[in-house]
Order: structure tokens, then sequence, then C-alpha cells
């Protein structure tokens, strides 16, 4: 497990120490790669109608697709940025896309939300 999550940081171009060693995790699913929540092992996911750096998600999106928060101690460092969202959470970016979970996912490494709407994609390294 803790090889996984370093080689995860090593894959972004991370180092443990500014980033919470559980942010980011690399699973193999039938699907491919995906990258997840270090804490929950479930699927992360970008939003195609998101400016760089810059969430257009809230409200019943924001229900459907809650957004990857960071922690007040949690600091960004390389590909990995935090931002702040209109409603003052701070949120995980990955290259500047904001991070998502999707609420139809049940279990760690389901990747239902990918292609919904043609607008959100797992994510993928």
């Amino acid at each position: 497990m803790t090889s996984k999550i370093l080689s995860a940081l090593i894959v972004f171009g991370l180092s443990a120490s500014a980033v919470s060693a559980s942010t980011l995790v690399s699973i193999k699913t039938d699907g491919g790669k995906i990258i997840a929540s270090g804490a929950n092992k479930m699927t992360l996911y970008t939003f195609r109608n998101d400016a760089p750096n810059t969430s257009a998600c809230y409200g019943d999106c924001a229900e459907a697709w809650p957004p990857f928060l960071a922690s007040a101690s949690e600091q960004p460092e390389g590909a990995l940025g935090i931002i702040l969202r209109r409603d003052g959470a701070r949120q995980w970016v990955l290259d500047g896309k904001p991070l998502y979970f999707w609420a139809g996912d049940d279990r760690p490494g389901d990747v239902t939300g990918d292609g919904v709407g043609g607008v959100w994609d797992a994510v993928r390294r």
C-alpha cells in the first residue's frame, strides 16, 4: 500500500513532505489505470466545462460530483495544486484541472462517471 502511494507521488512529481501521503493513488481497473483519492480509493474525475484552476461545479452539480477537498494543513506541490472555491472550500487540482468524485460510484475502482454527459472524465496517468 505504501509503495503505491509513494509511486503515485513520484509519478506526479510530488514529495511526501509537502503533500499528504494519502492524497493520490493509482488503481488498476478494467478500464485501465485511474487516479483515486488515497484516503478512500474512490476514482477522481475532471469536468470539461471547468476553466483552468476554476471550478464551474456548484449546487446540484456539486451534489452529484462532490469536489475533492483539501484540508487546511495540506499544501500544493508540483502538478497537484489547491484552488479556493467560491464557497470558501479548498479543492485539489491536477495540472490546473479541479478534481471531483462521482456520487454514482459505489466502490473503490468504480469508474461509472467516466464519459457522463460527454463532459466528465476519469483521471488517468
